[in-house]
């Protein structure tokens, strides 16, 4: 039996990009937590539609071995990342494999040897395709299903990394809020006492003003999250980008914009689990032709119960009066009426 393993570089088309999002299929099945993402959106990340590409490059390969893929990775060079580091590295990203430390390490010397061509004297991941999307490596919780727009891995994938070579950079966490618990009662009691003495209005998303919206939240973003490890600055056009993918299933009154004296001073944003409505969709909405998948996406989203707050920021000088509690308490207070 030929045995060989073979490393092939992939591009950007179409066709290709779907061979390149088919590996994880192989990977996870069996594994009853992993969440396979819908394609259709999930393509689009990789098209030039995708402001990344603006001040990015990126390339994709797969291992392939006796005529199966069984793995892949991406390479991607940010110049506003290197910009703002002060120093240029890539991101690798998207990386699915099999659990044989040889097609990993293949993997990742391509991914090297990619990356010294673009002048970058490290690499930084997983990241897909920046810190602005899902990013980190699983290493705690594997008994947990992953949360919208979270990464979810084997845990020998820790092994493969760090066997390459690769060393942790930093550690991330995700904080659950369980209603089910009497701090958090006490806490929001609190909060209410300190909302009847702040002068802050928390108010929702004005989706019938949308374009004025996202410039006042695009502000505040680039305002608090400039000392932030990582920080990747994003433009007016990538800003738009991600807020209307958010669009898609975000709940207006759970986009919460602070504002003091008529200036936005801050901003949240807590959207539904998407992963608990696509988990059975096998990521695609149509079967045979049919919007079967659509339809049943539908259904199933006035059922989600669970939300994740992704994004809760400040504009220095504002911080600790009270008003990020207060949009935190907002968001609790609205998914336990529902």
């Amino acid at each position: 039996m030929n045995d060989e393993l073979r490393i092939i570089p992939l591009s950007r088309h179409p066709r290709e990009v779907s061979r390149f999002l088919k590996v994880s299929y192989g990977i996870y099945d069996g594994d009853p937590h992993w969440v396979a993402p819908l394609l259709l959106d999930l393509k689009k990340v990789f098209t030039d539609a995708n402001p990344l590409f603006d001040h990015a490059r990126m390339q994709l390969w797969i291992a392939s071995r006796n005529g199966r893929d069984v793995g892949r990775i991406a390479g991607i060079v940010d110049e506003a990342h290197c910009k703002l580091a002060g120093r240029r590295e890539a991101f690798f990203g998207f990386f699915e494999c099999v659990n044989d430390a040889e097609v990993s390490r293949r993997l990742f010397a391509a991914v090297q040897q990619w990356a010294a061509g673009e002048r970058c004297h490290g690499l930084l991941g997983p990241m897909n395709p920046t810190t602005n999307d899902e990013c980190g490596l699983l290493i705690e919780g594997f008994q947990y299903p992953p949360r919208v727009m979270m990464n979810h891995n084997p845990p020998y994938y820790e092994g493969l990394l760090t066997g390459w070579g690769l060393t942790k950079a930093k550690d991330l966490y995700a904080w659950w809020f369980d209603t089910d618990n009497e701090r958090l009662h006490t806490w929001m009691e609190r909060v209410r006492r300190v909302e009847q003495r702040c002068r802050a209005v928390i108010r929702p998303f004005d989706m019938n003003n949308f374009e004025s919206e996202i410039e006042r939240c695009a502000k505040v973003y680039a305002a608090t999250r400039y000392d932030q490890w990582a920080f990747i600055d994003l433009t007016p056009a990538e800003f738009r980008y991600f807020a209307k993918r958010l669009a898609q299933f975000a709940r207006p009154e759970m986009v919460l914009i602070a504002e003091l004296d008529g200036k936005a001073v801050g901003f949240s944003i807590a959207v539904p689990d998407f992963n608990e409505a696509i988990r059975p969709l096998n990521g695609r909405l149509t079967s045979w032709g049919m919007p079967i998948g659509a339809v049943r996406l539908f259904q199933r989203l006035r059922q989600v119960r669970i939300a994740r707050v992704m994004v809760l920021g400040l504009i220095p000088g504002y911080r600790h009066r009270g008003i990020a509690e207060q949009m935190i308490y907002r968001t609790i207070d609205h998914g336990v009426g529902r």
